[in-house]
């Protein structure tokens, strides 16, 4: 089961359209995946090595301008119960350092089995990040999962509340 949050920051409002930038957050590499204008489908984008909390927020505000984002997804790593452990708090915290340092909204996305379906679909496609290489590519990946998901989310929700409208 997945859901959207909001991260618990300020809000600008949020648009139904603009690219959307997803971040499947990780202690050591940030995988990232990009929406299509029309917020319609998702691609990975690349898996970047963190260095350190301000030169990663630089390069992610870089990526944002560079690809005109106009909201970003966070995955939010809940555990299989729903529960909350110390990688969903750092993503939380990650996701309001963000919104504050990048004045774009920023919303949270359950990304329960995402690294699991990310594995599943390298090896089935035999992804690789490099030539050299042997370990598939999952980061960017699952960063695809988790904003098509958000996507899929997103659509159901305007699917039942203009249906709902109708009745």
């Amino acid at each position: 089961m997945t859901s959207a949050t909001q991260a618990t920051v300020p809000q600008r409002s949020v648009n139904s359209s603009g690219r959307i930038l997803a971040i499947d957050y990780g202690r050591k590499k940030f995988g990232l995946a990009i929406s299509d204008e029309a917020r319609m489908t998702s691609r990975p984008l690349a898996t970047l090595a963190r260095t350190n909390r301000r030169d990663d927020l630089r390069r992610l505000r870089l990526l944002a301008r560079e690809h005109e984002i106009r909201l970003i997804v966070v995955g939010l790593p809940l555990r299989l119960d729903g529960t909350t452990g110390e990688m969903a708090e750092e993503a939380k915290r990650f996701a309001t350092r963000l919104a504050q340092h990048l004045g774009l909204p920023v919303e949270l996305m359950d990304e329960r089995l995402t690294s699991w379906e990310a594995g599943q679909i390298t090896v089935n496609n035999k992804v690789r990040s490099s030539r050299q290489d042997k370990k598939p590519a999952r980061d960017h990946v699952a960063a695809a999962v988790i904003l098509r998901d958000y996507l899929a989310a997103k659509s159901e929700t305007k699917s039942t509340s203009h249906a709902s409208r109708k009745s």
